[in-house]
């Protein structure tokens, strides 16, 4: 991927291997005018926040500048408290990425040797290890993103050639000279939302990924359950009720149980009911509203990733320098509320998921409801087996853990920083959160598509959808069927590696 002062779209930034600055002479030309404008401007002797003055309530404290290069030191350093598990590598990454592109716009006064610095830890794969938490998400994600400029400065750690190492050592193993911030440097690194970007983008990823596949469980519950597809009729969604991510996961779970020789149409279903009291002629919502209960969450999810795009394509730090006109602005572009409003919303999606899920495998197991599939889907008549009854009760608890973190986070911005800092997005608390939901739910639809291939067994693998038989083959091919008690454990981890691998997607 190639980076000048454009925009990028989300799938060059989650696709990006290799990327490398523009060498187009105009855009070189262009972004170094915003850093000569501001030397200017200090060098005049006017005071510019963070530059020549401290920093948030401190900013009544005027330096000169000679001491502008102390100062930007001083703020890596002090800022270097972050804790909490570490961003993964491809967090991390991405936060980096993150960063260039922002930075990129020309806006933030810093110089081009800058920029190439941060092309170079890209290049050479040297990734900074940063603490997941220290952000209030305005001023930015200062705490985390201290961790960046300290390893471009030669200090604290990174992620290099698949080990944890001292920035300063691999910086002397490749015969480069630590990087000295010029005025407003550090603060232009550290004074933006790459943080809770790269977070909501990794999560963005996997969701995406889970949400594929929990069509593709919907769509083998359709078949179990011997279920009346006319609810995923075009008519009902194409023509009659038009949303797009309703439309598209009823085109997906359509797409997914063709073949099979158990789901059936109304008109099928009808004859039927008059000779079967037990039949309702419709089936739970649970099922009939797949579409429905998904489709809000697909809409959702896209929207979430075009406000994150939009973000990662935004000049968030402060000042903003416009270095063509001379002007320079004082300005909260670094504040995350975008972030942590599609971040919050998908929480709540997330959650919806979870408890659709909940309600489906509640079916599944149940022998009052699943028809014919028997008590907790037991393969053997002994009384004494269980079959999957405690498995329901994890992925149960799991449901809860998920849907008791959807309180926003947004809400609980807390004053801080002298009250300079009095209202805060928490864009990177809200990113962490949907983080550990996703992580539930790859847990959930684990257990889930055991059970889901475990009625396969009883239905009979030769009736399913090829769609089906595919899943239910690759999760054989791991995990046996369920007769005797067993822990169930180690299934659940092998089939999760399935599911992050992308094989129900």
């Amino acid at each position: 991927m190639v980076i000048s002062n454009k925009c990028v779209c989300y799938k060059e930034i989650i696709e990006a291997k290799k990327v490398k600055l523009s060498d187009d002479k105009k855009f070189i030309e262009e972004f170094i005018l915003g850093h000569d404008f501001l030397m200017e401007q200090i060098r005049g002797g006017k005071p510019v926040y963070g530059v020549t003055t401290g920093y948030g309530s401190s900013g009544k404290n005027y330096l000169t500048f000679d001491d502008a290069q102390t100062l930007q030191k001083n703020l890596y350093r002090f800022h270097g408290c972050g804790v909490g598990d570490n961003l993964s590598y491809e967090s991390a990454r991405y936060a980096v990425l993150i960063r260039l592109i922002s930075l990129s716009k020309g806006h933030s006064g810093i110089s081009y040797e800058l920029l190439k610095r941060l092309e170079m830890l890209l290049e050479k794969d040297i990734i900074p290890i940063i603490p997941s938490q220290g952000s209030v998400g305005a001023s930015g994600d200062l705490t985390p993103l201290s961790y960046i400029a300290a390893v471009i400065a030669g200090e604290r750690e990174v992620y290099f050639k698949g080990e944890e190492r001292k920035s300063i050592d691999v910086h002397n193993e490749l015969g480069i000279k630590p990087y000295t911030f010029k005025p407003k440097e550090a603060l232009a690194l550290m004074n933006g939302t790459a943080i809770m970007s790269a977070i909501a983008i990794t999560s963005l990823k996997k969701f995406e990924m889970l949400l594929e596949s929990m069509e593709s469980y919907v769509a083998g519950m359709y078949e179990v359950l011997l279920s009346d597809d006319t609810p995923l009729s075009e008519f009902v969604h194409d023509e009659s009720k038009p949303f797009s991510g309703q439309i598209q996961v009823a085109k997906n779970v359509r797409e997914k149980i063709k073949g099979s020789k158990l789901t059936h149409g109304r008109d099928d279903r009808y004859d039927k009911f008059f000779n079967d009291n037990e039949l309702n002629i419709q089936d739970t919502y649970s099922i009939r509203c797949a579409p429905q209960v998904l489709g809000v969450v697909r809409d959702n999810l896209t929207i979430s990733k075009n406000w994150v795009e939009q973000e990662i394509n935004s000049v968030n730090d402060n000042p903003l320098i416009d270095g063509k006109n001379k002007k320079l602005y004082t300005s909260g572009n670094f504040y995350g509320g975008y972030v942590a409003h599609a971040m919050d919303t998908l929480k709540i999606s997330i959650a919806n998921v979870a408890d659709l899920l909940d309600k489906e495998f509640a079916l599944l197991v149940d022998d009052k409801f699943n028809r014919g599939l028997g008590e907790n889907l037991k393969i053997s008549t002994e009384n004494y087996y269980h079959g999957f009854k405690a498995m329901q009760i994890t992925l149960s608890s799991l449901s809860a853990d998920i849907i008791k973190n959807t309180t926003a986070a947004s809400i609980h911005s807390r004053p801080t920083e002298s009250l300079n800092q009095d209202k805060v997005s928490m864009g990177t608390t809200a990113a962490l959160d949907f983080k550990k939901m996703n992580r539930v739910l790859e847990d959930m639809l684990s257990i889930a598509f055991i059970g889901l291939a475990q009625a396969v067994d009883i239905r009979g693998k030769e009736k399913v959808s090829p769609t089906l038989l595919k899943h239910f083959e690759d999760i054989r091919s791991e995990v046996p069927s369920l007769i005797a008690d067993r822990r169930m454990d180690i299934d659940i981890k092998k089939v999760k590696i399935m599911l992050n691998e992308g094989k129900f997607s």
